[in-house]
């Protein structure tokens, strides 16, 4: 029975290591897990167990949603998807390069606080973070005194989780990139978002 004046304990991690069938250009596509990825989800599962998760969630993407399944079976609980989890998407620039000038262009027009700012035919900064923080505050509003395991993704998760966080600076993730299944605690109840620990790392290739 979760306890409503009590905060949730969300352990938001990225999902486990997945393939493409567009890897080498940027996509919205939701890949699935590789026998590396499953791996990791157990071992992250694993190490998880004497945190009594009371539930898992997901993206809807493929490769979330099967880290979640993968998670919720190995410690006995439940899952199911929640809309505004998934990534960022790539809108119009789908087939470019990853390092595509124009969609660096927003990224750097972000960081610079200008959120208003649209990738073309996808999202604002301004809409990413208030999709995103609705899906997490949903979350947390069904678990206040638990604790539950999130299944999300690496750039949304730079991007919103800090911008969330009170006690955290805005550009906590810069130069931190998230490894396949680290995971970022975060303290949510009816009007604080606190971050309570951050797992990036200064290796690009983690990413």
């Amino acid at each position: 029975m979760s306890d409503l004046q009590c905060p949730a304990t969300i352990l938001v991690a990225r999902h486990g290591d997945a393939d493409y069938p567009h890897a080498r250009v940027l996509s919205d596509d939701g890949g699935w897990l590789t026998e590396t990825g499953v791996e990791q989800v157990r071992a992250l599962a694993a190490s998880l167990a004497d945190r009594k998760v009371a539930a898992v969630y997901s993206s809807h993407l493929r490769r979330a949603s099967e880290s979640a399944a993968a998670a919720a079976e190995a410690l006995g609980v439940g899952w199911r998807v929640v809309d505004g989890l998934e990534e960022l998407s790539v809108g119009l620039l789908a087939g470019r390069e990853h390092d595509d000038p124009e969609l660096l262009g927003v990224y750097e027009a972000w960081r610079a606080g200008h959120l208003g700012t649209s990738v073309p035919g996808g999202e604002s900064g301004e809409e990413l973070l208030r999709r995103y923080r609705g899906a997490l505050e949903e979350i947390a509003d069904l678990h206040r005194g638990e604790t539950v395991l999130v299944f999300s993704h690496g750039a949304v998760m730079s991007f919103c989780l800090p911008r969330m966080g009170r006690n955290v600076r805005d550009d906590l993730a810069a130069q931190m990139f998230l490894p396949n299944c680290a995971v970022a605690e975060v303290s949510i109840d009816a009007d604080d978002v606190a971050i309570l620990s951050w797992p990036g790392s200064a290796d690009r290739s983690v990413v």
